[in-house]
C-alpha cells in the first residue's frame, strides 16, 4: 500500500511538472501589463484584455478558420487513404508485398526536412502553390497511419473476410463496411495524431501560403514583431490555439486509450 502510494505521488509530482509550463501561460494571458512579469500562478487582478485585444488586432478568427480547414481535409484524406492502402498490405498476399512496407518503414529515419524541396517543386508543378490543397496534398497520406491501420487489421480474422466474400460483397465493400468499423480505436488515434500535427503545422504553411492563409500556428510567430513583446497577447492566441486540440483529444479519449493499450498488449 505504501508503495503504491508513493508510486501515485511521484507521478502526480511528474504530472505538474510536466504541465507547468501550460498553468503558467494560462496565467500569464489573465494578466495585465502592469503585472505582467510577476510570478505569482495566480493573477492578483485577472482580466480578459489580453483576448479580446489579440482577437481585434490579429482577426484571429480567419487564421482559425484557415487551420480548421487544412485540418479537417487534411485528416479525412489520411484517414481514408491510410486505411484503404493498409488493408491490402495487411490482408492480402502479392508479390513485392514485403519490400513496399520495407520502403514504408525506411522512410520513417528520414527527416521531414528532407522533402521540403521535393514537396515545393511538385507543389509548384501542380499549379497549387498559395492555396490550401498546397498544405493539404503533401501530406494527406503519412506512413505512420498507414502502419497504425496494419496493425490493427491483423486484429480482424480472415474468416469474417471470407464470409463477406461468399456473400457476394467486393473488396471496397468489405473494406469500409466489415474492416474499418472494427477499428474504430485505431481511427480516433490516427484523428488525434493528425489534428495536433496539422493543427501545430508550421513551417510548410510559411513556405507556400501567402500570409492571409496561415494556419493559427504560423500566424502566430507574427505576434512577436507585432507587440513588441507584450507577452499577455502572446499568452493568450497561445491559449486559444491550444483549446481545440484539448477538446479532440478529450472527446476522443476512450478510443484512444483503448487502441494504446491493445497495441502494448499485443
Amino acid at each position: 500500500m505504501a508503495k503504491k502510494a508513493l508510486l501515485y505521488v511521484i507521478l502526480i509530482v511528474v504530472a505538474i511538472i510536466c504541465a507547468g509550463p501550460f498553468f503558467w501561460m494560462l496565467s500569464t494571458s489573465f494578466k495585465g501589463s502592469e503585472n505582467i512579469y510577476e510570478m505569482a500562478l495566480i493573477p492578483k487582478h485577472p482580466t480578459f484584455a489580453n483576448y479580446v485585444g489579440v482577437v481585434e488586432f490579429l482577426q484571429l478568427h480567419k487564421y482559425i478558420w484557415n487551420t480548421l480547414y487544412m485540418t479537417f481535409f487534411g485528416i479525412l484524406l489520411d484517414v481514408g487513404f491510410a486505411s484503404l492502402c493498409a488493408y491490402p498490405l495487411a490482408k492480402f498476399d502479392f508479390y513485392g508485398k514485403k519490400l513496399i512496407i520495407s520502403a514504408l518503414l525506411v522512410t520513417q529515419i528520414l527527416p521531414a526536412a528532407a522533402g521540403l524541396i521535393v514537396n515545393y517543386i511538385t507543389v509548384g508543378a501542380l499549379g497549387m502553390m498559395g492555396s490550401y490543397w498546397a498544405v493539404i496534398i503533401p501530406s494527406s497520406v503519412t506512413v505512420f497511419s498507414i502502419i497504425l491501420f496494419r496493425q490493427a487489421y491483423f486484429s480482424i480474422s480472415n474468416e469474417v473476410l471470407e464470409a463477406a466474400r461468399i456473400d457476394g460483397a467486393s473488396e471496397i465493400k468489405i473494406w469500409y463496411r466489415v474492416m474499418v468499423p472494427q477499428i474504430m480505436p485505431t481511427v480516433s488515434t490516427v484523428i488525434i495524431f493528425d489534428f495536433i500535427n496539422k493543427w501545430n503545422n508550421f513551417l510548410w504553411p510559411i513556405i507556400v501560403l501567402d500570409s492571409d492563409k496561415y494556419p493559427i500556428a504560423a500566424a502566430l510567430n507574427n505576434l512577436k514583431g507585432a507587440f513588441n513583446f507584450q507577452f499577455g497577447y502572446i499568452a493568450a492566441a497561445t491559449i486559444i490555439s491550444i483549446v481545440p486540440i484539448i477538446i479532440v483529444f478529450v472527446f476522443f479519449q476512450k478510443n484512444y486509450i483503448n487502441s494504446v493499450a491493445g497495441a502494448v498488449k499485443g
